[in-house]
Protein backbone atom coordinates (compact mmCIF):
# COMPACT_ATOMS: atom_id res chain seq x y z
CA UNK A 1 0.00 0.00 0.00
CA UNK A 2 1.56 3.43 -0.99
CA UNK A 3 1.77 5.82 2.10
CA UNK A 4 -0.61 9.01 1.17
CA UNK A 5 1.08 10.90 3.02
CA UNK A 6 4.52 10.31 0.59
CA UNK A 7 1.97 10.33 -1.96
CA UNK A 8 0.88 13.98 -1.44
CA UNK A 9 4.73 15.02 -1.14
CA UNK A 10 5.16 13.79 -5.02
CA UNK A 11 1.98 15.72 -6.05
CA UNK A 12 2.74 19.34 -3.85
CA UNK A 13 6.26 18.85 -6.07
CA UNK A 14 4.14 18.50 -9.46
CA UNK A 15 1.34 20.88 -8.54
CA UNK A 16 4.05 23.54 -7.14
CA UNK A 17 6.99 23.23 -9.59
CA UNK A 18 9.96 22.82 -6.54
CA UNK A 19 10.72 21.39 -3.61
CA UNK A 20 10.90 24.56 -1.75
CA UNK A 21 7.22 25.49 -2.97
CA UNK A 22 6.03 21.74 -2.19
CA UNK A 23 7.42 22.16 1.28
CA UNK A 24 5.91 25.76 2.09
CA UNK A 25 2.59 24.65 0.47
CA UNK A 26 2.80 21.65 3.27
CA UNK A 27 4.38 23.69 5.84
CA UNK A 28 7.48 21.16 6.09
CA UNK A 29 11.03 21.48 5.76
CA UNK A 30 11.95 20.80 1.67
CA UNK A 31 14.66 17.84 3.48
CA UNK A 32 10.98 16.19 5.13
CA UNK A 33 9.73 16.07 1.78
CA UNK A 34 12.78 14.94 0.15
CA UNK A 35 12.90 11.88 2.67
CA UNK A 36 9.06 11.57 1.78
CA UNK A 37 9.98 11.52 -1.59
CA UNK A 38 12.98 9.15 -1.57
CA UNK A 39 11.11 6.39 0.81
CA UNK A 40 8.24 6.51 -1.76
CA UNK A 41 10.52 5.30 -4.99
CA UNK A 42 11.76 2.25 -2.56
CA UNK A 43 8.01 1.98 -2.02
CA UNK A 44 7.00 1.75 -5.71
CA UNK A 45 10.75 0.97 -7.13
CA UNK A 46 11.06 3.98 -9.07
CA UNK A 47 12.69 6.73 -9.49
CA UNK A 48 10.12 9.89 -9.06
CA UNK A 49 12.18 13.08 -9.86
CA UNK A 50 15.37 14.06 -11.42
CA UNK A 51 17.49 17.20 -11.38
CA UNK A 52 17.18 19.82 -13.70
CA UNK A 53 19.49 22.83 -13.50
CA UNK A 54 18.89 24.02 -9.90
CA UNK A 55 15.98 22.56 -9.57
CA UNK A 56 13.33 19.09 -10.01
CA UNK A 57 11.29 17.63 -11.92
CA UNK A 58 8.83 14.37 -12.35
CA UNK A 59 10.42 12.11 -14.17
CA UNK A 60 7.64 9.75 -16.28
CA UNK A 61 6.73 7.32 -13.22
CA UNK A 62 6.38 10.44 -11.02
CA UNK A 63 3.60 12.10 -13.89
CA UNK A 64 1.52 9.20 -13.84
CA UNK A 65 1.42 8.42 -10.00
CA UNK A 66 0.77 12.01 -10.10
CA UNK A 67 -1.77 12.19 -11.70
CA UNK A 68 -3.43 8.96 -9.79
CA UNK A 69 -2.30 10.80 -6.64
CA UNK A 70 -4.74 13.85 -7.88
CA UNK A 71 -7.74 11.49 -8.52
CA UNK A 72 -6.91 10.01 -4.70
CA UNK A 73 -7.24 13.08 -3.28
CA UNK A 74 -10.42 13.86 -4.99
CA UNK A 75 -12.46 10.85 -4.05
CA UNK A 76 -10.89 11.78 -0.44
CA UNK A 77 -12.00 15.56 -1.05
CA UNK A 78 -15.75 14.16 -2.21
CA UNK A 79 -15.68 11.94 0.41
CA UNK A 80 -15.05 14.85 3.29
CA UNK A 81 -17.71 16.77 1.16
CA UNK A 82 -20.27 14.47 1.64
CA UNK A 83 -19.85 13.74 5.42
CA UNK A 84 -19.90 17.45 5.50
CA UNK A 85 -23.23 17.72 3.96
CA UNK A 86 -24.77 15.25 6.68
CA UNK A 87 -24.00 17.79 9.53
CA UNK A 88 -26.76 20.04 11.19
CA UNK A 89 -23.46 23.17 11.50
CA UNK A 90 -22.07 24.63 8.85
CA UNK A 91 -18.47 25.09 10.25
CA UNK A 92 -14.87 25.09 9.92
CA UNK A 93 -12.78 27.36 7.99
CA UNK A 94 -13.59 28.70 4.52
CA UNK A 95 -10.66 30.35 1.97
CA UNK A 96 -11.97 32.92 -0.33
CA UNK A 97 -10.14 34.85 -3.14
CA UNK A 98 -12.01 37.18 -4.67
CA UNK A 99 -11.15 40.77 -6.82
CA UNK A 100 -11.28 44.38 -5.44
CA UNK A 101 -14.27 45.63 -6.36
CA UNK A 102 -16.18 42.09 -5.76
CA UNK A 103 -14.65 42.62 -1.94
CA UNK A 104 -15.66 46.15 -1.80
CA UNK A 105 -19.37 45.68 -3.27
CA UNK A 106 -20.47 42.14 -1.53
CA UNK A 107 -18.18 41.13 0.99
CA UNK A 108 -19.10 43.71 4.04
CA UNK A 109 -22.76 42.63 3.73
CA UNK A 110 -21.92 39.15 2.66
CA UNK A 111 -19.38 38.04 5.70
CA UNK A 112 -21.03 39.57 8.73
CA UNK A 113 -24.50 37.72 7.34
CA UNK A 114 -22.50 34.70 6.81
CA UNK A 115 -21.21 35.02 10.87
CA UNK A 116 -24.06 35.95 11.92
CA UNK A 117 -26.31 32.94 10.37
CA UNK A 118 -23.11 30.48 10.98
CA UNK A 119 -21.11 31.45 14.03
CA UNK A 120 -18.65 28.49 13.77
CA UNK A 121 -17.60 29.33 10.32
CA UNK A 122 -14.66 31.16 9.76
CA UNK A 123 -14.09 33.20 6.83
CA UNK A 124 -10.53 34.29 5.28
CA UNK A 125 -10.77 36.38 2.69
CA UNK A 126 -8.00 37.56 -0.01
CA UNK A 127 -7.71 39.98 -2.65
CA UNK A 128 -6.59 38.89 -5.97
CA UNK A 129 -6.79 38.62 -9.77
CA UNK A 130 -9.89 36.09 -11.17
CA UNK A 131 -6.86 34.37 -12.87
CA UNK A 132 -5.32 33.78 -10.15
CA UNK A 133 -7.82 32.57 -7.44
CA UNK A 134 -8.57 30.46 -10.16
CA UNK A 135 -5.38 28.61 -10.10
CA UNK A 136 -5.53 28.91 -6.19
CA UNK A 137 -9.24 27.07 -6.05
CA UNK A 138 -7.84 24.20 -8.89
CA UNK A 139 -4.79 23.28 -6.77
CA UNK A 140 -6.68 23.49 -3.96
CA UNK A 141 -5.14 26.44 -2.20
CA UNK A 142 -7.98 28.30 -1.58
CA UNK A 143 -12.02 27.07 -1.52
CA UNK A 144 -13.75 29.44 -3.65
CA UNK A 145 -12.84 32.43 -6.29
CA UNK A 146 -15.17 35.15 -7.44
CA UNK A 147 -13.90 35.59 -10.92
CA UNK A 148 -15.71 37.77 -13.67
CA UNK A 149 -15.82 38.00 -17.45
CA UNK A 150 -18.13 40.04 -19.34
CA UNK A 151 -21.01 39.55 -22.20
CA UNK A 152 -18.57 39.77 -25.35
CA UNK A 153 -15.33 37.54 -23.33
CA UNK A 154 -16.99 34.83 -21.45
CA UNK A 155 -14.71 33.19 -18.47
CA UNK A 156 -13.43 29.89 -19.29
CA UNK A 157 -13.07 27.44 -15.89
CA UNK A 158 -10.70 24.15 -15.82
CA UNK A 159 -11.85 20.80 -15.97
CA UNK A 160 -12.87 20.10 -12.41
CA UNK A 161 -14.26 23.29 -11.15
CA UNK A 162 -17.75 24.36 -11.14
CA UNK A 163 -18.95 27.92 -10.87
CA UNK A 164 -22.63 29.85 -10.15
CA UNK A 165 -23.65 33.16 -10.99
CA UNK A 166 -23.42 34.80 -8.20
CA UNK A 167 -24.34 38.97 -9.81
CA UNK A 168 -24.70 41.02 -12.79
CA UNK A 169 -22.40 44.57 -13.13
CA UNK A 170 -23.47 47.36 -15.46
CA UNK A 171 -20.60 49.59 -15.94
CA UNK A 172 -20.60 53.44 -17.22
CA UNK A 173 -18.07 55.69 -18.97
CA UNK A 174 -15.84 57.93 -16.51
CA UNK A 175 -15.44 61.26 -18.60
CA UNK A 176 -13.64 64.42 -17.48
CA UNK A 177 -16.15 67.20 -16.63
CA UNK A 178 -14.97 69.06 -19.54
CA UNK A 179 -15.77 66.56 -22.37
CA UNK A 180 -17.80 67.30 -24.46
CA UNK A 181 -20.04 64.61 -23.94
CA UNK A 182 -19.66 64.62 -20.12
CA UNK A 183 -23.22 65.67 -19.85
CA UNK A 184 -25.26 63.38 -22.57
CA UNK A 185 -28.03 60.92 -21.11
CA UNK A 186 -25.75 58.63 -22.71
CA UNK A 187 -22.67 57.35 -24.91
CA UNK A 188 -21.78 54.79 -27.67
CA UNK A 189 -18.20 53.42 -28.01
CA UNK A 190 -17.77 54.76 -30.87
CA UNK A 191 -18.51 58.42 -29.84
CA UNK A 192 -15.79 57.98 -27.75
CA UNK A 193 -13.20 56.07 -30.50
CA UNK A 194 -10.92 58.81 -30.86
CA UNK A 195 -10.32 59.80 -26.61
CA UNK A 196 -7.53 58.54 -25.09
CA UNK A 197 -8.45 55.80 -22.69
CA UNK A 198 -7.24 54.45 -18.96
CA UNK A 199 -6.98 51.07 -18.62
CA UNK A 200 -6.26 48.42 -15.99
CA UNK A 201 -2.59 47.40 -16.10
CA UNK A 202 -1.98 45.17 -19.02
CA UNK A 203 -2.37 41.48 -18.63
CA UNK A 204 -5.50 41.41 -16.80
CA UNK A 205 -9.17 40.03 -17.62
CA UNK A 206 -10.45 44.09 -17.46
CA UNK A 207 -7.49 45.17 -19.59
CA UNK A 208 -7.65 42.26 -21.91
CA UNK A 209 -11.58 42.91 -22.53
CA UNK A 210 -10.95 46.63 -23.03
CA UNK A 211 -8.78 46.41 -25.97
CA UNK A 212 -10.87 44.11 -27.25
CA UNK A 213 -13.88 45.80 -27.31
CA UNK A 214 -12.83 48.90 -28.10
CA UNK A 215 -11.02 47.47 -31.27
CA UNK A 216 -14.52 46.27 -32.07
CA UNK A 217 -15.24 50.03 -32.73
CA UNK A 218 -13.31 49.49 -35.94
CA UNK A 219 -10.05 51.50 -34.55
CA UNK A 220 -7.04 50.96 -32.42
CA UNK A 221 -7.33 52.11 -28.80
CA UNK A 222 -5.80 54.87 -27.85
CA UNK A 223 -4.27 53.58 -24.01
CA UNK A 224 -2.14 56.38 -22.93
CA UNK A 225 -2.27 55.06 -19.23
CA UNK A 226 -2.38 52.47 -16.61
CA UNK A 227 -4.23 52.05 -12.86
CA UNK A 228 -5.28 49.31 -11.28
CA UNK A 229 -6.95 51.31 -8.84
CA UNK A 230 -10.45 53.09 -9.92
CA UNK A 231 -9.52 55.74 -7.24
CA UNK A 232 -6.03 56.03 -8.97
CA UNK A 233 -7.99 56.01 -12.33
CA UNK A 234 -10.88 58.47 -11.64
CA UNK A 235 -8.09 60.76 -10.75
CA UNK A 236 -6.17 60.49 -13.92
CA UNK A 237 -9.88 60.90 -15.95
CA UNK A 238 -10.67 63.69 -13.47
CA UNK A 239 -7.46 65.52 -14.63
CA UNK A 240 -8.59 65.63 -17.96
CA UNK A 241 -6.29 62.50 -19.48
CA UNK A 242 -8.78 60.07 -20.47
CA UNK A 243 -11.82 58.35 -20.22
CA UNK A 244 -12.42 54.94 -18.44
CA UNK A 245 -14.74 52.38 -17.77
CA UNK A 246 -16.31 52.05 -14.50
CA UNK A 247 -18.51 49.37 -12.97
CA UNK A 248 -20.89 50.14 -10.72
CA UNK A 249 -20.52 47.01 -7.58
CA UNK A 250 -18.20 48.35 -5.39
CA UNK A 251 -17.86 51.69 -6.88
CA UNK A 252 -16.18 54.64 -4.12
CA UNK A 253 -16.91 57.91 -4.30
CA UNK A 254 -16.51 59.77 -7.91
CA UNK A 255 -14.65 63.62 -7.71
CA UNK A 256 -16.34 66.16 -8.93
CA UNK A 257 -14.14 66.48 -11.66
CA UNK A 258 -15.36 63.76 -13.42
CA UNK A 259 -18.92 62.58 -14.87
CA UNK A 260 -19.94 58.93 -15.39
CA UNK A 261 -22.36 58.41 -18.16
CA UNK A 262 -24.14 55.32 -19.02
CA UNK A 263 -23.03 53.25 -22.25
CA UNK A 264 -25.55 51.66 -24.98
CA UNK A 265 -25.98 49.21 -25.39
CA UNK A 266 -24.97 48.32 -21.52
CA UNK A 267 -21.26 47.14 -20.86
CA UNK A 268 -22.52 43.75 -18.88
CA UNK A 269 -19.62 41.81 -16.44
CA UNK A 270 -20.61 38.88 -14.69
CA UNK A 271 -19.58 37.89 -10.94
CA UNK A 272 -19.26 33.79 -10.55
CA UNK A 273 -18.49 31.65 -7.40
CA UNK A 274 -15.88 29.05 -8.52
CA UNK A 275 -15.15 25.73 -6.76
CA UNK A 276 -13.91 22.67 -6.84
CA UNK A 277 -16.58 19.70 -8.18
CA UNK A 278 -15.02 17.84 -5.87
CA UNK A 279 -16.15 19.89 -2.93
CA UNK A 280 -19.69 20.85 -4.25
CA UNK A 281 -21.47 19.18 -1.42
CA UNK A 282 -19.50 21.44 1.26
CA UNK A 283 -22.37 23.20 3.26
CA UNK A 284 -19.64 25.84 3.94
CA UNK A 285 -19.21 26.59 0.09
CA UNK A 286 -22.97 26.30 -0.63
CA UNK A 287 -23.80 29.06 2.53
CA UNK A 288 -21.10 31.18 1.07
CA UNK A 289 -22.63 31.32 -2.69
CA UNK A 290 -26.15 32.06 -1.01
CA UNK A 291 -24.87 35.02 1.30
CA UNK A 292 -22.51 36.38 -2.09
CA UNK A 293 -25.71 36.35 -3.74
CA UNK A 294 -28.43 37.81 -1.60
CA UNK A 295 -25.79 40.97 -0.76
CA UNK A 296 -25.86 41.54 -4.65
CA UNK A 297 -29.85 41.86 -4.37
CA UNK A 298 -30.51 45.44 -4.39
Amino acid sequence: MINLERLRSLHAIGAYGSLHAAADALNVTPSAISQQIAKLEREVGETLLERRGRGVMLTDAGQVLSGHAERAFSVLRQAEAELDARRSVVAGELRIGAFATAIRGLAPIALPALNADHPQLRVRLQEMEPNDAIMLVERGDIDLALAQDWSNRPLGVPDGLERAPVYDDVADIALPCEHPLANAESVTLSDLADDDWISWREGTICHDWLMSTLRGQGREPRVQHFAHEYATQLSLVGAGLGAAVLPRLGRGVVPDTVRVVPVVPALTRHVYAVWRADAARRTAILAAIAALRSAGCP
